[in-house]
């Protein structure tokens, strides 16, 4: 991955990572840092970065705002051949990126941080594939004239990413921006910064100076500041609902371009004929209780129709139950980490205001069979059912291992309960009857649905929400073309 010393959790003294900005690795302007700490073991500080403010910030746009030209200037073959070779790299690290990814942030090694690492490279070769693509059209004008258009980057781009899934949120952004033309400062999340740093040792290898940097940080120091910096022309930002609302407003009195991913509350309907264990199989990739239920497009709302609402609930009990609560770094670890004890206090208080509720029942509760715990921030997952689609439980974005099971009867009342959520992220739809399944999809107000399984993203599929998950796209060719480039008509008079 790099000849100097990453973080690991028998180091005795944390490494000290500095920051990407104008080709050079810098301290912050004012010398500050932070600690970061592996949500293994809240006793240990893995690494310290930079917490940079506004000073970084204007050092930072001013590099990449020297940079980005030259870089939209080269032919898009030349910046395709530099994606080959950070691709290239980024899968001789993938395993060093994986290792580190569950230290960073809690995600099991191979239930996510190693299928992380190897999308990561996977997303620079499909953007790579598409440098071709930057093209215009021309219109019939006559002999007398000429109407051509052409797709040019947006310009400089502030990428600030959320500590869940730092890599694979990154692989979202930066190769689609590079490709185009344009110049992207990432802001690494604080809680999960040292995969992100580690990635832009690997690209600045391949990249002129200034076209990526990389700042760490607080949101409100230094995310805020290129949010609200004149020379950062658009901000793709992932993270939660609230966040991203301020983050659009600040950006929108300047008239920057902005697109959002944020939160979600995902509905997964169960029809009475896919009662099997292979969906629950599915149901279970659905959860997102391999990643702690750390993902914005958790199925986190499970809708059984009551004819099969027993005998599915009892498989899916019983499946995860034997999901396994360990150390991320252990191959026979299903679930890692929640982040920090502040996300493991918020989920824990979700929990105790739903055990609250009348009428609730405790479908499995895995914390009394729970082998790990202190120092590190574990949670086990619990499923509770009889839940009411008005419930608190079953409207806000938990981000922890719960699982809500709520019952229906018809397919109208279904798609409502479904869509009565003022998010539109993610949905899974299981029928084996596909025209039914393919119905209901087209009715749930969701960016993303998947049918008949739970696991299913990939490379080059347009990935976004609707409603308050945000609006834009990325992750695919039109999502490329749409947020990171504009178009530029010109018309010429010949003769």
């Amino acid at each position: 991955m790099s000849t100097h010393t990453v973080p690991t959790f028998e180091a005795s003294t944390p490494t000290a990572y500095r920051m990407l900005v104008g080709g050079e690795w810098v301290e912050a302007a004012d010398g500050r840092t932070l600690e970061v700490i592996t949500p293994i073991d809240r006793r240990r500080v893995i690494a310290t970065t930079p917490r940079a403010g506004a000073q970084d910030v204007e050092r930072a746009v001013a590099a990449a705002r020297e940079a980005q030209p030259r870089w939209a200037s080269l032919p898009s073959t030349e910046r395709q051949r530099a994606l080959l070779r950070i691709a290239d790299d980024l899968s001789d690290a993938a395993e060093d990126l994986a290792t580190l990814t569950a230290l960073d942030t809690g995600n099991a090694l191979r239930t996510q941080a190693r299928p992380e690492a190897l999308l990561l490279a996977s997303a620079f070769r499909y953007f790579a594939g598409l440098a071709g693509e930057l093209k215009g059209v021309t219109l019939p004008s006559g002999t007398d004239a000429l109407s051509l258009s052409r797709r040019v980057p947006v310009g400089v781009v502030a990428g600030i990413l959320p500590w869940n899934s730092p890599l694979m949120i990154a692989a979202f952004k930066l190769p689609a921006a590079l490709v185009s033309g344009n110049a992207m400062i990432l802001k690494a999340a604080e809680d999960a910064p040292t995969t992100i740093l580690e990635l832009a040792r690997v690209c600045e290898r391949h990249l002129p100076p200034g076209v990526l940097g990389v700042l760490t940080g607080y949101g409100a120091e230094v995310g805020q500041a290129l949010v609200e910096h004149p020379g950062v022309d658009k901000v793709s930002f992932t993270g939660s609902t609230a966040t991203g609302s301020g983050v659009a407003a600040a950006a929108g009195e300047r008239l920057a371009h902005v697109s959002l991913e944020l939160g979600g509350k995902s509905p997964c309907i169960v029809f009475p004929d896919s009662d099997t264990d292979e969906v629950v199989e599915e149901m279970l990739l659905a959860t997102r209780f391999a990643r702690q239920g750390q993902s914005c497009t958790s199925g986190s709302r499970l809708f059984l129709h009551e004819s099969v609402h027993d005998s599915f609930l009892d498989r899916l009990v019983d499946r995860v139950s034997r999901l396994v609560v360990g150390d991320p770094r252990e191959e026979a670890t299903d679930i890692g980490c929640i982040i920090n004890q502040r996300q493991w206090d918020r989920v824990q208080g979700y929990v105790d205001d739903a055990l609250a509720t009348d009428g609730i029942r405790v479908a499995h509760d895995g914390r009394p069979a729970l082998t790990v715990g202190e120092p590190g921030f574990y949670h086990a997952p619990m499923i509770l059912s009889q839940v009411d689609n008005s419930w608190r439980i079953a409207r806000e974005e938990v981000f922890g291992p719960v699982l809500s099971v709520i019952p229906w009867r018809e397919e109208d009342e279904v798609v409502a309960m479904a869509n009565d959520s003022h998010y539109g992220l993610a949905a899974f739809v299981f029928a084996r009857d596909i025209g039914m399944a393919l119905r209901t999809a087209q009715r749930v107000e969701s960016g993303w649905v998947q049918v008949n399984q739970g696991g299913g993203q990939q490379v080059g599929q347009s990935y976004g929400g609707m409603k308050a998950s945000g609006h834009g796209r990325e992750f695919s060719l039109e999502g490329m073309l749409e947020g990171f480039t504009q178009i530029q008509q010109i018309n010429v008079r010949l003769g």
